[in-house]
Order: structure tokens, then sequence, then C-alpha cells
């Protein structure tokens, strides 16, 4: 994501750790047109007051491949983002308003079918670039 990308949503989820304890830790997530960037929290609890790393983690769309396993559990949403290595990351989220896992499915969905497009109008230039001269044909 080296250029600006677009920003669809923009909040706080939480991100299951990887670790022995798998403890849950607060994320400022920006979900754009090309992936989700994750920023740790600086801070301690309040994440209104805490601050946000510039450094951040990126999960992009090219190499993910589904948004899984939704589960509600006392107001909460959990879910998981499957890349395409198989790696699997959880989140979870507030179920109010339109929840994350849904907002990053359908960017999801949007930017594989531009990649298929996209490719459709590379191969159907290349083939045509490719093809007969004319010089053959059969009217």
């Amino acid at each position: 994501m080296s250029f600006p990308a677009k920003v669809m949503r923009d909040g706080l989820l939480e991100k299951r750790g990887s670790g022995l304890l798998q403890l849950w830790k607060k994320k400022r997530c920006v979900l754009t047109e090309e992936g989700l960037r994750l920023h740790n929290c600086k801070g301690g609890g309040d994440a209104s007051r805490s601050a946000w790393s510039s450094k951040a983690k990126e999960l992009l769309f090219e190499r993910m491949a589904t948004v899984d396993c939704v589960e509600y559990k006392r107001g909460l949403v959990y879910f998981t983002v499957v890349m395409a290595t198989g790696k699997e990351i959880d989140f979870r989220c507030p179920q109010d308003g339109t929840a994350w896992n849904a907002e990053i499915a359908l960017a999801l969905v949007r930017y594989k079918n531009l990649q298929a497009v996209k490719s459709g109008r590379k191969r159907h230039l290349s083939s045509a670039h490719l093809g007969s001269t004319g010089e053959d044909e059969e009217l």
C-alpha cells in the first residue's frame, strides 16, 4: 500500500495474540481498497486517550483468502481472516452497527472482482493482439 488508498473504515478491533496466552489486543484498524492496516496501541487501557503507533501491520487483500468463522457472543462478533498461506488471524468487535467482518468481506470480494476484470482485459487484449492479421480469414 505505497500510495494512499481510499479509507473505507477506521476504528477499533481486537486481535487475538499468537503467543502462548493468546490475549486480545486492541488495534486501530484502517480498512482500505487494498487491505487492512493494523496499528498498535502505545498507551494504556482507554483507546480514546491512547496514542497509536505510526508503524502498521498490513494484511493485503492480494494475500487474503477469506473472512470466516463468524460467531456472536455476549455483544461481540468473533471472526477469522484466513490468509492465502492458510494462516488464521482472529478478531473480535462490538456487535453495534455494521460489523467489521462484513465490511472486510465485501471489500475483499470487490478487490478480487476488480483483479479478475483486469486479468480478463489483459487476456482479451493479448489474444486480440496475438490473433490473426486478417489475411487468412474468410468473410
